[in-house]
């Protein structure tokens, strides 16, 4: 081992190490001040002589936080399941379909993505009402699935160039539809793509914040808008909004960690051309 390859090694430790401490500090002392009493908070102590596990107890007693759980699961659930469905239809017809103009349309779609939400929760609120969805889940599922649709889009399209045409010119020689070959032949084959874009996808859907307080004010609140909830009187507990945000964050973070190889392994697999 020559020292230019040590030096590329001991750099790449050092940014990794500095990257790990800097994204997880932040929820490391999230951790360590849901077990600390209020004054201990306050007091900014990194290890008090105290703890207490009173502010989940709290968490899940002042506050119906089960039910935001509940409420952010059928949400993501569904319009997760939506967005893949119609995201890889079109993904499909914008790979496949010899026209021009395809990656202008692309970053058409993606530009979608970045636009505030802010900026466009107006005329999405007065659509939603008008079609009686306020505080309801549909109109909740139905919004996201419009913005999360940019992001499988987006992503799956190279995957599709990534599965060989005639893989699916000798289906329909066997008699298979454009359908049934869509259906049975390139499906199948997207499995990493559609597994790794739907995980993206209900984590954006699970960590969404306006749309979910403007269009369910007052039946269905997500976790969201449920760690608002928390705060009364000017008063804020900090020890047990800390407590439910570790509550809320905990799936995302175990599901990152249970299906990480297959996530990237399909963002890889994602980068091959045909």
């Amino acid at each position: 081992m020559n020292k230019e390859t040590t030096l590329y090694k001991t750099l790449f430790y050092l940014f990794a190490l500095f990257f790990i401490l800097t994204i997880g500090f932040p929820f490391f002392w999230q951790i360590l001040n849901s077990f600390k009493m209020e004054k201990d908070i306050f007091a900014l102590t990194w290890f008090p002589r105290q703890y207490t596990a009173d502010n989940y107890y709290k968490a899940f007693t002042t506050r119906p936080l089960l039910t935001y759980l509940g409420n952010s699961f059928i949400i993501a659930t569904f319009a997760t399941t939506f967005s893949l469905a119609l995201g890889s239809m079109a993904a499909y017809a914008i790979a496949r379909t010899p026209i021009k103009g395809k990656t202008p349309f692309l970053i058409l779609v993606m530009s979608i993505s970045l636009l505030p939400p802010i900026v466009i929760i107006s005329p999405i609120y007065t659509i939603i009402r008008a079609m009686g969805l306020l505080n309801s889940f549909m109109g909740l599922i139905i919004v996201n699935v419009l913005f999360t649709l940019t992001i499988v889009i987006w992503f799956l399209t190279p995957y599709l160039h990534a599965v060989p045409k005639e893989l699916e010119e000798a289906a329909e020689i066997d008699g298979a539809s454009p359908a049934q070959a869509f259906t049975r032949i390139v499906i199948p084959l997207l499995g990493p793509g559609v597994f790794t874009v739907g995980i993206l996808a209900f984590i954006q859907i699970w960590n969404e914040y306006l749309f979910a307080l403007v269009l369910n004010p007052i039946r269905i609140k997500t976790v969201t808008v449920g760690l608002k909830m928390y705060e009364s009187n000017n008063y804020m507990p900090w020890g047990t909004i800390m407590a439910a945000a570790v509550v809320i964050v905990i799936p995302l973070i175990t599901l990152v960690l249970l299906l990480q190889k297959r996530i990237i392994g399909g963002l890889m697999a994602g980068g091959i051309k045909e």
